[in-house]
């Protein structure tokens, strides 16, 4: 009896055994992988933490977003009045400091932004265009642009990219185009300056709407040599003496387009 009852003693305690063995085991590889689960989880959360902490990245803005911002905070102020004749462009633009005394009595709004190429005056155009329903529009670029490697068809493509936006919206509104000014800073670019006033010539010829003012040729002496007293220290933008050639040029043009004495 003793005998048979060791053997299944045995017996039953080796299957017990085995059993109480066998549940520690699953429990305790239920246990780590329980814990393995767990790890995932803990990483994700403290990863989203750390990325909360981090300073949010603001998008950077558009070039000349604060020039604009401030020609619409002077807006709400004070709304130009209607039916002026819109000057928009460059530095060139932006420092004709006696351009509303130059176009009188025509009424005037200058919006130019220095640094500014054809592309930016394109991006702004429902901003700092269109709301003011302009009688007319005196533009100038051309200078920056190639300076920055545009090539001369691709500065008149975007010219007619604005003229197309324009005449959309507002139709029939006659812009006038500066030719591209020459300049001793910039003298490396004369060809191809040369070659986009030809083809902005090309471009105001073949659309009524459009029209060309050649403001550069008088920047030149009679022996064809850049006059060297119209420019400011910078030998890129105009002195006083240079925007008075300039604006004895655009004033004959608008005058004689509106019929003004």
């Amino acid at each position: 009896m003793e005998k048979n009852r060791g053997k299944g003693t045995t017996s039953m305690f080796g299957i017990n055994n085995t059993i109480f063995v066998s549940n520690k085991l699953v429990k305790k590889i239920n246990g780590e992988s329980h814990k393995t689960a767990k790890k995932p989880a803990l990483f994700f959360i403290l990863l989203l933490g750390l990325l909360a902490c981090q300073p949010q990245t603001q998008p950077v803005p558009y070039p000349f977003e604060e020039d604009i911002q401030i020609f619409e905070q002077a807006d709400r102020k004070s709304f130009p009045p209607s039916d002026a004749i819109l000057f928009i462009g460059s530095s060139s633009i932006r420092m004709w400091q006696t351009l509303e005394e130059d176009m009188a009595p025509l009424p005037v709004i200058n919006r130019g932004f220095g640094g500014s190429q054809a592309h930016h005056v394109l991006h702004f155009v429902d901003r700092i265009v269109i709301p003011y329903q302009p009688r007319a529009i005196v533009f100038y670029e051309g200078d920056n642009d190639i300076a920055a490697g545009k090539s001369p068809q691709q500065f008149i493509d975007e010219c007619r990219i604005f003229a197309d936006r324009v005449q959309r919206q507002l139709t029939g509104t006659p812009i006038f185009f500066l030719s591209v000014k020459p300049s001793f800073s910039r003298l490396q670019f004369e060809e191809q300056r040369r070659e986009a006033n030809k083809l902005l010539q090309e471009l105001c010829a073949g659309d009524e709407r459009l029209h060309y003012i050649d403001v550069s040729t008088v920047m030149f002496d009679e022996t064809g040599q850049l006059r060297d007293d119209i420019f400011l220290d910078d030998q890129l933008h105009l002195n006083a003496k240079g925007y008075e050639l300039w604006a004895d040029i655009v004033r004959k043009e608008l005058f004689s387009f509106f019929n003004l004495p």
